[in-house]
């Protein structure tokens, strides 16, 4: 199964960088339509244990896959990969409502 993630909500307080504070993300799996809201932890460990594939999709189609990260404080969380390089397609989503 695959899914779109199309929006976040962040925590507040002190975080050791950005993707730390990604609390929840919405999600929308684009073939059931089937939607959701999972934790950041929920989806670290469905794409790391479940094989579970995550993306986000831009305006114009361009996609960019979510991988898996851990801080090496042994924080867990999720960042998009696009073109071999991690970026911050998840920073850029809406808030989640």
């Amino acid at each position: 199964m695959a899914i779109r993630i199309n929006c976040i909500n962040k925590s507040y307080g002190y975080h050791q960088d950005p993707h730390h504070a990604i609390e929840n993300v919405g999600w929308v799996n684009e073939e059931t339509g089937k939607t959701g809201r999972s934790t950041r932890l929920e989806i670290y460990d469905w794409l790391k244990t479940q094989n579970g594939t995550a993306y986000v999709k831009d305006s114009t189609g361009n996609v960019a896959y979510v991988g898996t990260r851990e801080h090496s404080n042994g924080t867990k969380f999720v960042q998009t990969y696009a073109d071999k390089v991690w970026t911050d397609n998840l920073l850029s989503l809406p808030e989640c409502v």
